[in-house]
């Protein structure tokens, strides 16, 4: 019975979840306000490998690897792969006085406005 319960219970989240991403589905669209006021749209990169980075100028390990990724960026971007970096700040101003210090050539978006 115990058995049973717990299976029918495994197979209902199976059901009620989503299904998962794979490299069969597409991502879904976004568009999202982007670094000097422009706007990204993912449909615009349709057809080419493309890597989403979250981040945020507070974190460390986004700080260390940002120069790592701007050098990826610039050594595929010409094969088709493109880099979308996404700050997750409340307010982009610490974002943008960051990316004056550090900046990348690699497309940015903001999820928040600056203040």
């Amino acid at each position: 019975m115990q058995k049973n319960l717990i299976a029918g219970i495994v197979a209902a989240l199976v059901i009620a979840l989503p299904r998962r991403r794979g490299p069969d589905r597409p991502a879904p669209e976004f568009v999202l306000p982007a670094k000097g006021g422009s706007q990204i749209d993912l449909a615009k990169y349709k057809g080419q490998v493309v890597m989403l980075n979250f981040w945020a100028s507070w974190c460390g390990p986004c700080r260390q690897e940002m120069p790592l990724l701007e050098d990826i960026y610039k050594k595929y971007n010409k094969l088709g792969f493109t880099l979308i970096g996404v700050n997750v700040e409340p307010d982009s101003k610490a974002a943008d006085d960051w990316l004056k210090q550090t900046p990348v050539s690699f497309p940015c978006c903001m999820t928040r406005t600056a203040r």
